[in-house]
């Protein structure tokens, strides 16, 4: 491995100058997301100011995931390269853009957060049981749960690795807490499991562990490499852990509103698995007492047949939870966005404000 470097001086303009300098009217910079009957969000504008780094990226991506035994980068390269957004590393991308940050830093702890975001899935489709994952059969099914596990295991040692070629003790120190906030999160997210009395804000505690963590970790490094201030760093952690938040919501509303050929996994998982997300917590809270009692018994694993799904949906659709979800994912994603208007408008934070709109709007 090669040694601890320190970070080399004068790659880059400072944080606290040219575009991450502090705009003057941060009240009226507010960037609204779009409603119903406006354009199509997408994630292309991130893809556009990301792309060239992305290359870079994804260089490292292929030289790290290599091994002489052979069954490690095959099992990794099914999962990397099985079309997955990306989006992680396209923060910690488009985050230095935003900053001004000239340098290149920024590749390699990109590849090290896509690292630690490939082990977790690896992880968790062994934990769940998953049969698909982005649309194909998932790892586990393939090449079974021992070789999952410990490929995983190889991944986030080739991220601490990135980490510490890095040299930045800080960098290292706020990836290294996401890794451990994570595992905390689908901890929770287990113990959880199967318990109809899992409120919103148990829910809402699980979630930003599990998946925002790595989403504000992804954006905050972006900020220490360019050493910028506090603030600057703040901002971007909170755009982070709030688009983290939407971003989950709306995958858990997509469980119950989407089919398996969009989702790119086995519809009704999260229900098989007896999972308390946000759709089922507000359909339970709204029901009847007949309708609470079909979910106490869904929930606790006597109800899983496709029937049982139809009129679990049917229920979710009759008491709008995927809408309420979906608006409750849209003031998430809002404070992402506000979290960003400290900063001058750029190409950069138009592109981060049209993720946070995307990631609210998807279907998929």
């Amino acid at each position: 491995m090669t040694p601890v470097q320190a970070p080399m001086p004068g790659l880059h303009l400072p944080c606290s100058g040219g575009a991450a300098k502090r705009a003057s009217a941060m009240s009226a910079n507010v960037i609204p997301l779009r409603r119903q009957g406006d354009a199509i969000a997408s994630l292309d504008p991130m893809l556009a100011i990301t792309a060239q780094g992305m290359n870079a990226v994804n260089a490292v991506i292929l030289a790290r995931m290599q091994s002489e035994i052979p069954l490690i980068p095959a099992l990794a390269g099914h999962l990397i390269s099985g079309g997955g957004k990306r989006l992680r590393p396209m923060l910690t991308l488009a985050g230095a853009e935003l900053v001004g940050y000239n340098g290149t830093r920024q590749h390699m702890l990109a590849a090290a957060v896509e690292f630690i975001h490939t082990a977790t899935l690896l992880h968790d489709d062994v934990v769940d049981g998953s049969d698909l994952r982005r649309g194909k059969a998932a790892a586990n099914i393939i090449f079974g749960n021992p070789a999952t596990v410990l490929v995983g295991d190889f991944l986030f040692s080739r991220a601490f690795e990135l980490m510490v070629e890095d040299g930045s003790l800080k960098v290292l120190r706020i990836l290294s807490n996401a890794s451990a906030v994570i595992a905390e999160g689908e901890v929770d997210q287990l113990t959880a499991q199967r318990k109809i009395e899992t409120s919103e804000g148990r829910y809402l505690q699980i979630i930003r562990a599990k998946t925002a963590a790595l989403f504000a970790a992804a954006t905050r490094i972006a900020a220490v490499v360019a050493e910028c201030g506090e603030e600057q760093e703040n901002a971007l952690d909170e755009y982070g852990r709030n688009l983290g938040v939407a971003f989950q919501l709306v995958d858990d509303a997509i469980d119950y509103d989407s089919d398996a050929a969009a989702m790119g996994k086995t519809r009704g998982d999260d229900f098989r698995e007896g999972k308390m997300t946000l759709p089922v917590i507000l359909a339970y809270a709204r029901g009847t007492e007949e309708e609470r009692a079909f979910w106490k018994a869904a929930i606790g694993g006597h109800r899983t047949a496709d029937a049982d799904l139809a009129e679990a949906i049917r229920l979710i659709a009759k008491y709008d939870a995927v809408a309420a979800t979906r608006e409750r994912a849209r003031h998430f994603a809002q404070r992402a966005v506000d979290a960003i208007s400290i900063f001058p408008e750029s190409r950069a934070r138009a592109a981060m404000a049209e993720a946070a709109r995307f990631a609210v709007a998807r279907g998929y």
